[in-house]
């Protein structure tokens, strides 16, 4: 299990090497390096922490171009990561 995260992790370090993008809607930051507490929840049947909770409403408004990164989609549409986002009350975008 610990490699899947390693490999989670890389590949979202991977993507911050590309770069950073901003949404200028929400002004937040889209940085996939954000959703790191939540690697462990979503890979496994763990339940997401309080800090996995706010970052996934943080970052809410990028999951949509998250999913549309090859880099990163496995991940986010993931049964795990839609798991984690209902348990943290985040509604899963519809993109």
């Amino acid at each position: 299990m610990k490699t899947k995260v390693a490999i989670f992790v890389a590949i979202v370090v991977l993507v911050l090497a590309i770069g950073e993008v901003e949404v200028a809607k929400a002004a937040v930051t889209c940085n996939p390096l954000q959703l790191t507490p939540c690697a462990a929840a979503i890979m496994t049947a763990g339940s997401p922490s309080a800090v996995c909770c706010a970052k996934i409403k943080e970052q809410s408004p990028c999951l949509c171009q998250y999913m549309k990164n090859p880099n990163l989609q496995k991940f986010i549409n993931s049964p795990g990561a839609k798991k984690v986002a209902t348990s943290c009350g985040t509604p899963f975008p519809k993109c």
